[in-house]
């Protein structure tokens, strides 16, 4: 059976640590100037001294800052600094993975030591050379909203509040948050005849806005988020203002809606959020680990049809500035734009390193993790559905009797067999070709491919959603980006509270 383990090292008392991350004092002393081509050896060399196919070393270094405010009043106001480093190293399927929450060089020699004793391994690591590597800049910033002072950022998220009781008498409760993070990571891998160290910065931040709308007994709520890799230059795109009163807009249109019908009826999916669909009940099943597990039911499927030929699902890490865009992934692999559903072909799957090995090809960039603490394993970054030729009034015209879904709260999948269920907080009837009463309760339930299967006519009109949705797996969680066009799928089940 392959071999999993994760093990802590404990600090020790030595020489102090060297520095990753940007300081007051050094503004531009960050990544590779930090940790030198010598001790990255050394460690890489003490993790292998058993023996293994290969080692890698993830530093990281995140600062983050979160501000609350709950109806009005400022709630809570949240801060941390975290830094470490995680060691793997991997003989065929079996890993060993260590940790050490410190930049101590002692420390991380520890780390890399019990790395290596778990994984077992026999043989000796050959002299290689260290390569320090570029990468692209696909979200530069020049200034961070972390480092906002407390005063404006409050600021921000009083606007909202503003804006979105001012939207009616009848919103009387006004929620929001924001949370930015600075991040850089520093990832060291022993492939071949040399190490390839590369650097990132990775700057993020969000925000989210909740209304609750009330008209006699009756209470409804509304959100907003948004956000991804910039700096204060977003809320000149996308103002604290609009995301008030978008929360507002969809509380209140929530108080006109209806039940849900119960049935199977023709979907059509919205431009922006509904891409959360296509995240979870197609991309997933796409990871190569669940295929090399053979726990997809996309096992084994590669070349055949998987979907309508008008689809094709694309990831794509290198979107300008998306809240799941990546220089490079976690284990230090540049990553490029990668089709995994051509023309509804399956063309191939996400793929990290060790999922690459097995089925002997290359890795698509696609090894992401949440912290040094967690190994990595294949995640997607920005996953869409390109646009087709279709309008998307015409394609609402097209629908006798159905559903249009806007806006999703999230959904589940099972992997094994694509099988999926997906709430709406933004649903509408369509009846002969209009959109007419807001629904309430609604849940699309379906299988990934089925559904896929159903794609009859897809929109020239793609978005990508803003920056809100973050993914979870195996418990970790990573910040991803999902889009797509107006698509209509000619059959899935509502599972809705009105017959007919």
């Amino acid at each position: 059976m392959p071999k999993s383990a994760t093990a802590k090292a404990k600090p020790t008392a030595s020489a102090a640590s060297p520095a990753l991350v940007r300081t007051p004092e050094a503004p531009f002393m960050t990544g590779p100037q930090a940790i030198s081509r010598q001790l990255a050896q050394q460690v890489l060399e003490r993790a292998l001294a058993r023996g293994g196919d290969f080692a890698d070393l993830y530093f990281e270094y995140r600062r983050s800052a979160s501000i609350s405010m709950e109806d009005g009043r400022v709630r809570s106001v949240g801060g941390s600094v975290d830094m470490g480093v995680g060691i793997r190293v991997v003989e065929g399927q079996g890993v060993g993975y260590a940790y050490a929450e410190t930049l101590d060089p002692m420390a991380m020699l520890d780390a890399a030591e019990t790395a290596g004793q778990i994984a077992r391994a026999g043989a000796k690591i050959r002299p290689i050379k260290v390569r320090k590597r570029r990468t692209a800049d696909v979200y530069s910033v020049e200034a961070e909203v972390v480092d906002i002072e407390g005063r404006s950022r409050v600021e921000l998220l009083r606007r909202a509040d503003k804006a979105a009781r001012a939207a009616s008498p009848k919103i009387v409760r006004v929620d929001a948050n924001l949370v930015a993070v600075h991040k850089e990571i520093l990832v060291v891998s022993s492939h071949g005849e040399q190490i390839d160290m590369v650097y990132d910065f990775q700057p993020m931040c969000r925000i989210s806005v909740s209304a609750v709308a009330r008209e006699g007994t009756r209470s409804e709520s509304g959100s907003s988020s948004g956000g991804g890799r910039m700096g204060p230059e977003y809320f000149d795109l996308v103002s604290p203002e609009d995301h008030g009163v978008e929360a507002s807009r969809v509380a209140l249109l929530n108080l006109d809606s209806r039940e849900a019908p119960a049935g199977t009826f023709p979907i059509v999916l919205a431009p922006g959020d509904s891409g959360i669909l296509l995240h979870e009940a197609v991309g997933h099943g796409l990871e190569a680990d669940f295929n090399r597990k053979q726990t997809s039911n996309y096992c084994g499927r590669v070349g055949q049809s998987v979907a309508s030929a008008l689809v094709t699902v694309v990831d794509d890490p290198a979107i300008a500035s998306s809240r799941g865009s990546i220089n490079v992934d976690d284990e230090g692999v540049l990553p490029k734009p990668h089709r995994l559903i051509e023309g509804g072909k399956l063309r191939g799957y996400l793929q990290d390193r060790i999922s690459a090995e097995w089925f002997k090809t290359k890795p698509t960039g696609s090894g992401r993790r949440q912290s040094f603490r967690h190994e990595p394993m294949p995640r997607m970054t920005n996953t869409f559905m390109e646009e087709g030729q279709d309008a998307p009034e015409d394609i609402i015209k097209s629908v006798k009797r159905g559903v249009y879904a806007k806006k999703f709260s999230g959904g589940q999948v099972n992997i094994s067999n694509g099988d999926f269920v997906f709430s709406l907080t933004e649903g509408y009837l369509i009846e002969d070709g209009k959109l007419t009463a807001p629904l309430k309760g609604v849940n699309l339930i379906g299988n990934g491919p089925e559904a896929l299967a159903t794609v009859s006519m897809v929109g020239h009109d793609f978005e990508l959603s803003d920056g809100m949705w973050t993914c979870g797996k195996d418990g970790q969680s990573v910040p991803v980006g999902v889009g797509m066009p107006t698509v209509k799928l000619d059959s899935l089940t509502v599972g809705g509270s009105s017959v007919g």
